[in-house]
């Protein structure tokens, strides 16, 4: 299979390396010295004991790489605006666009099951249509990634979750389908879990529980995942949890899911610091509106009380525009 992953970095280094052990023609889209790195030493992923080191074709040019099977983009959602202006070259006539993102993804509204409330105007997550009309929504396939990497030098990404890197893949509308079916398999056989789902939505909030109630935090206080467990930030976060809960529930996606285990005694915090915070140090930009605002949207629109997921989206928005790293 041809399999393009358009922004290679921690996440998609650790797919692109896996993909092409597993003897698919792997490309990379990147830039700079990572890109420069793969070139002249392949892409190197670092995950347990093993290290594995892949041949992939790497560019700053799509058209450099020409007509894809799939397309993986890896792109934050802050910068899938790279992806609409220039993916053009990777697409042919069936090639599928796999979306691995963080948050509220720009194609939520489509394909949404008639008992479920419509959702809020996301225009801002695809200003213009640019996404819509450059990819199109029937080769969207939706996705939700859970997989802790850091790219630790250029041309090397280190997975420091070994034992779980996992992408749940959907059509927008839930229907079962044979591309699919055929992304599972390809999948799996790469060493990258992929469970079933007959709804990728369930899974696009499950996840964003994590970001919203949690990361967010350490955002705030500049801390890794770890100041979660202290008694008043726990506190916290169980408060935003319960009302996130009600957000999901309000818009049809009703989470087994509860404050008590997420947040509760049995939970085991890792020393690490959220991808928002990463971004926040590093004055890269910031996925506020997939992450913080856009969840948001979702409460207004259904009359849904937030009182403390309101205050984390003032103050995260504060701290984003201050650096020149989000535009409300």
């Amino acid at each position: 299979m041809r399999i393009c992953v358009f922004g290679a970095g921690a996440i998609g280094g650790n797919f692109a390396a896996r993909l092409a052990s597993a003897g698919h023609d792997v490309s990379v889209v990147v830039r700079g010295a990572h890109l420069e790195a793969i070139r002249r030493h392949g892409l190197t992923l670092l995950t347990g004991e093993r290290k594995i080191v892949a041949p992939v074709r790497a560019s700053d040019q799509p058209a450099d790489l020409g007509p894809q099977d799939v397309v993986l983009s890896t792109m934050k959602a802050s910068g899938q605006a790279a992806l609409a202006g220039t993916v053009g070259p990777l697409l042919g006539a069936d090639t599928s666009v796999v979306f691995v993102q963080n948050g509220i993804p720009w194609w939520y509204g489509h394909g949404l099951a008639a008992a479920r409330p419509p959702a809020p105007d996301l225009s801002r997550l695809d200003p213009g249509g640019a996404l819509a009309r450059a990819v199109g929504l029937e080769r969207t396939i939706g996705a939700v990634v859970t997989s802790s990497n850091h790219v630790i030098e250029p041309g090397v990404v280190r997975n420091i979750s070994p034992d779980r890197n996992v992408l749940w893949v959907g059509e927008t509308d839930d229907r079962p389908s044979e591309r699919i079916a055929a992304l599972r398999a390809t999948l799996k056989a790469a060493g990258i879990a992929s469970p079933e789902t007959r709804d990728i939505r369930y899974d696009i909030w499950h996840k964003l529980m994590a970001n919203l109630t949690g990361s967010t935090l350490c955002l705030l206080l500049a801390q890794p995942t770890t100041i979660q467990k202290t008694p008043m930030i726990n506190r916290l976060a169980r408060r935003a949890h319960a009302e996130a809960l009600a957000v999901a529930a309000a818009h049809g996606v009703v989470l087994d899911d509860s404050p008590d285990v997420r947040y509760g005694p049995k939970r085991v915090y890792p020393d690490h610091r959220p991808s928002i915070l990463q971004d926040y140090e590093l004055g890269r930009p910031m996925e506020i509106e997939a992450i913080v605002r856009a969840p948001l949207a979702f409460a207004r629109s259904a009359g849904i009380d937030t009182p403390t997921l309101d205050t984390i989206e003032a103050l995260c928005v504060s701290l984003a525009v201050s650096k020149g790293l989000y535009t409300p």
